[in-house]
């Protein structure tokens, strides 16, 4: 007979097989039983090189009230450690799910804590308590009542389509619903951008409709894209009981027969400043409304959000945003209340749910300040007023045309380097200079504009044509627009879950709008290619991720006085509209390409962890350095590799994927004639660099080519001038052999006949590659 392991030398997977396991499915349905459930995705890291995830946090074993409602976590470790061992570890992942009982074990027993007394415990194997005794003691502790229970026992919409609640967003629906029951009618829900409080919304509205709590349901927002957007995506399982409100058409006879509104709050508060909505509807129609991104002035007390919501009062009403507004004037919580449940950025990067991001900082010759000759005129003719501009000016007052080719040539130069399919917000000044952007980015990408005349458009508010474009640019399966230029329309509420790059060039003195622009790129899309993005700041606006309310607590300003006087926008609060600059957009100067030469001076690359903190900056020469040292390690490893890769062309590409274009840096350092090989031994090695035409002149120097003769000596030797002049990556590709000076020779399949083949051809050119490559002769 085999002998028994001894339980001090088990692994916690026996420990849990033999012990732990028949010791909880002797109290427990095995059906409200799940082992080894993942609760976060695993973060994404960007470090160097690499873009990777951490492995995601799993709980060993969490025990459910019913489907939607977990309400314990089991901690499992083996029997070298003590019972109460997990328990630290347990607590941490019941307080992260919101669950009132968390235990652990190593074999020999159970610890308890219990977040409802605030008491632990210790007790045998045999004295887990059963399924019904821990549900009786959480009803008990808990003050659970009959609304509660009944809500509780709704279950979430789930079809073939509709993809089960993250634990964030399930705890967000629970709290929203346990609340109503308890009879409370006003709630904030604070979720980060990207994290699915639309989803969130869609299932209160079904387990309320399903429970029979509320009947009728208003969904308030104020952009036609975040209304249809809800109703064709989250919303959709609804669509027999839904109808979205059109003041002009909707006969208010019949228009009560559905469950579910959707409104723009400018269609209940016309323009001609009428309650439209009074006219449809009583007082007490609406039971619940819902206010999506309540930041953007639902609290204000003259606004047509507060009249529309003061209308229905006896309606609970729930607040939805990213970003809690707090001004002087403007108070989510103090009209909503402390937030009943708080999702933020940096908790979605952190579990993985979010996309992080780098920033790229830029800096113009005349960030800092440019003043204008004595006397100088703009493009008009007219005199330019002498004083110092700065970053604060350009667009608002003055407009500076070699500025903005410069921005939209920076632009232009990464996207070729990495992905000229990535999805690119601009956020410009003004509707005018997101129009000027769109021009200069028009005539620098003008191959693809060729063939795709929606490769850029401007998406402003008064655009027409480039808002017809915005469900296009928004969505995952259409290529077209790429980029996309505009000034406030896209920096809250549009769902761009492909965006790759935000660029900045707008001053932002909001922090809301701040974490609204940088929500555009936060979506995760792992499978269509998307782990992260990029900031791009030609403004210096990165700055605010070391401002304290970056992603920090909220704070009620103690100064807001609900009911006070319609305050000046102040520079703290959040401009719906372009700033109105104090020069007449008439009179604005405008000065031309040679009136003042912009020029790029620093670019630095940042990393910021999940608190805005900065990990790590670098001009891009060094940022260029650590990647090849990190993938090299040695001179050496790299030329080993180099000799090795049958296709040089991997290696360029393998740094176009990690944003460094060596083309452009080579440009920037005037290095244009020197090869690939050799620029990255000069930067990362220190090796001193030969130019293309020296490499070449080493080959002829050591009479390589005398090793053929007639034509295939000919071809060579034209292919050593085309690495000269071209570089590496041209001769390994058979095209070549379709393109002068080789059309005379024949057709590829007769010039490589000359070489006894195709496969002789190509071992001449990689002998040919690998004599480029010798030491050079001295």
């Amino acid at each position: 007979m085999i002998p028994i392991i001894p339980k001090s030398q088990m692994s916690e997977e026996d420990i849990k097989l033999q012990y732990i396991t028949p010791a909880i499915t002797s109290k427990w349905n095995i059906h409200k039983i799940t082992m080894e459930m993942q609760i976060t995705d695993g973060k994404i890291n960007l470090k160097g090189n690499f873009v990777f995830r951490e492995k995601p946090k799993r709980a060993d074993y969490v025990l459910h009230l019913n489907t939607n409602n977990p309400i314990a976590i089991i901690e499992a470790k083996d029997n070298k450690h003590s019972i109460s061992y997990g328990l630290q570890q347990a607590m941490t992942y019941a307080i992260m799910l919101d669950l009132p009982f968390a235990y652990s074990s190593n074999g020999d027993g159970f610890a308890e804590h219990d977040f409802l007394t605030g008491k632990e415990r210790q007790f045998g194997l045999d004295g887990f308590p059963t399924e019904e005794e821990l549900i009786a003691r959480y009803k008990s502790e808990s003050g659970l009542t009959s609304a509660q229970e009944q809500v509780l026992q709704q279950p979430y919409y789930s079809d073939q389509n509709t993809y089960s609640p993250r634990y964030y967003q399930r705890i967000a629906i629970n709290r929203a619903v346990d609340a109503i029951a308890r009879g409370q009618n006003r709630l904030l829900l604070v979720m980060a951008t990207g994290t699915g409080k639309t989803y969130t919304a869609f299932q209160i509205v079904y387990r309320m409709l399903q429970s029979g709590m509320k009947q009728k349901i208003l969904y308030l927002a104020d952009r036609n894209i975040l209304v249809d957007q809800s109703i064709q995506q989250d919303f959709a399982p609804l669509e027999k009981v839904t109808h979205k409100i059109n003041v002009a058409k909707d006969d208010k006879t019949t228009i009560t027969s559905h469950q579910v509104y959707f409104s723009l709050y400018q269609q209940l508060v016309g323009d001609d400043d009428q309650d439209h909505f009074s006219e449809l509807f009583s007082p007490d129609f609406f039971d619940l409304i819902i206010v999506d991104e309540c930041h953007r002035g639902s609290a204000k007390e003259e606004s047509r959000w507060r009249r529309i919501l003061d209308y229905f009062q006896s309606a609970t009403q729930i607040g939805m945003t990213a970003t809690p507004k707090e001004t002087k004037y403007i108070s989510n919580l103090t009209y909503f209340g402390d937030p009943i449940y708080t999702y933020s950025l940096k908790e979605g990067i952190e579990d993985g749910f979010l996309a992080p991001f780098k920033v790229i900082n830029v800096m113009t010759d005349i960030g800092e300040g440019w003043r204008p000759r004595k006397g100088q005129l703009d493009i008009n003719g007219i005199e330019i007023p002498d004083r110092v501009y700065t970053n604060s000016d350009y667009d608002y007052n003055i407009v500076i045309e070699d500025r903005i080719q410069q921005v939209a040539k920076e632009i232009t130069r990464y996207l070729k380097s990495t992905d000229r399919m990535a999805k690119t917000i601009v956020f410009c000044a003004t509707e005018d200079a997101a129009e000027r952007m769109r021009q200069a980015l028009i005539n620098l990408n003008s191959d693809m504009v060729k063939e795709h005349p929606d490769y850029v458009v401007r998406i402003t508010g008064s655009d027409v044509y480039g808002k017809s474009k915005l469900d296009y640019f928004i969505s995952v399966s259409a290529k077209y627009p790429v980029i996309a230029t505009t000034s406030k329309l896209l920096s809250t509420g549009a769902d761009c879950k492909m965006t790759k790059l935000i660029v900045l060039d707008e001053m932002i003195g909001s922090m809301t709008e701040f974490k609204q622009i940088i929500g555009r790129g936060t979506r995760l899309r792992e499978k269509d290619g998307k782990t992260h993005f990029v900031v791009m700041d030609f403004r210096n606006v990165a700055r605010l991720f070391a401002d304290p309310d970056w992603d920090g607590p909220i704070e009620i300003d103690p100064s807001f006085t609900p009911g006070g006087t319609k305050p000046q926008r102040g520079p703290g609060d959040d401009p719906v509209d372009p700033p109105v600059p104090p020069i007449d957009p008439k009179q604005k100067p405008i000065v031309g390409k040679d009136g003042c030469k912009v020029e790029i001076i620093r670019k630095t690359v940042s990393v910021y962890d999940v608190n805005g903190k900065l990990l790590r900056q670098e001009s891009i020469v060094d940022y260029t350095k650590e990647n090849i040292r990190g993938e090299y390690a040695s001179l050496d490893n790299f030329i080993r590799q180099w000799t090795a890769e049958e296709k040089k062309e991997k290696i360029r590409e393998l740094f176009l994927d990690r944003g460094i274009d060596l083309e452009a840096m080579k440009a920037d350092q005037h290095m244009s004639d020197v090869d690939d090989f050799d620029f990255i031994c000069h930067v990362a090695f220190d090796k001193k660099p030969l130019t293309r035409r020296e490499r070449a002149n080493n080959v002829k120097k050591r009479d390589f080519l005398s090793k053929y003769s007639g034509v295939a000596c000919e071809v060579l030797e034209a292919l050593l001038d085309k690495y000269m002049n071209t570089g590496i990556y041209d001769l390994e590709k058979t095209e070549i052999l379709k393109l002068d000076p080789f059309l005379k020779l024949g057709k590829p399949s007769k010039i490589a006949g000359y070489f006894g083949g195709k496969a002789g051809y190509i071992k001449a050119v990689q002998e040919l590659e690998k004599a480029i490559y010798e030491e050079e002769v001295v």
